[in-house]
């Protein structure tokens, strides 16, 4: 996803602004806010237009962010939520708004060499925490988040399991911050990273182990207890398995039955009948 017009300059905005900034998150905020706001209301076709316009600007701030030495996860963070808050201002953020902004993440951290995983993060951590002001269901952000950096994974080469693992962890906190249901994002979550998963022809039991270990050390984080995050993500992604198959059903039930990280997990998703 080359920079076009729009995403250079989102880049030299940021670039220009964060040399010498505490306040990373904060900083890109307002910036990519802004900018979000100029670049979509010269947009003639909202409908069609804005979501190139979105993602093009977003791998702008990353890159630029990257550029300056900024923490890419609190560059991504601080991106997703401007952008998101921008997009507000002038049309309907949907859930593919959401999603779109953490590929957009992804992408354009994966094309000047950064931390993927740390992007998918603090994006997800972004616009989950973006959710309960902009009126948007939980569950149906959680997963479609979750969905979308699995898809922008793959498709940039990264390592699925890594990246599941750091959105999971980023979507407890993203939703902690915004006061809403921690266990729920986290199942969620879940879901849309095995549903992702499978999409892509994945390893399913290692994104689904691995998505119960970044639950816990999410919970860890923002003191929920780490048996609750682990049984709500394992079920969630027993749920999305048994729903692709029996077979997928039994994988991952298996992948995430036991100890994980410490901590004994439950799992209390309904199976299909056989399994």
């Amino acid at each position: 996803m080359p920079l076009g017009r729009i995403g250079a300059t989102f880049r030299d905005a940021i670039v220009g602004t964060l040399e010498g900034v505490g306040d990373v998150v904060g900083t890109t905020i307002e910036v990519t806010r802004s900018n979000s706001v100029n670049a979509l209301r010269g947009v003639s076709d909202i409908g069609t237009e804005a979501s190139s316009v979105l993602m093009d600007g977003v791998s702008g701030v990353v890159q630029g962010a990257i550029q300056v030495g900024s923490d890419v996860g609190s560059s991504a963070k601080g991106a997703a939520i401007g952008t998101i808050l921008g997009f507000g201002e002038i049309a309907t953020v949907t859930v593919g708004t959401l999603s779109d902004t953490v590929r957009a993440a992804i992408k354009g951290t994966s094309e000047v060499g950064g931390d993927v995983a740390e992007a998918g993060r603090g994006a997800a951590e972004g616009a989950i925490s973006t959710t309960k002001q902009l009126s948007i269901s939980l569950e149906d952000a959680a997963a479609g988040i979750a969905q979308g950096a699995i898809q922008a994974a793959y498709e940039v080469g990264s390592d699925l399991v890594i990246t599941a693992r750091s959105v999971v962890k980023g979507t407890a906190v993203g939703a902690h911050e915004a006061g809403s249901d921690v266990l729920t994002a986290v199942r969620e979550s879940a879901r849309g990273l095995i549903k992702g998963t499978s999409e892509v022809g994945g390893d399913l039991a290692g994104v689904a182990r691995n998505t119960v270990e970044g639950a816990i050390e999410g919970a860890e984080s923002i003191g929920v207890k780490a048996e609750d995050a682990a049984s709500a993500a394992a079920t969630g992604a027993v749920d999305a398995a048994s729903d692709i198959s029996s077979a997928a059903g039994r994988t991952v039930r298996d992948a995430v039955t036991g100890t994980i990280g410490g901590v004994r997990v439950i799992v209390k998703a309904p199976f299909k009948d056989g399994e």
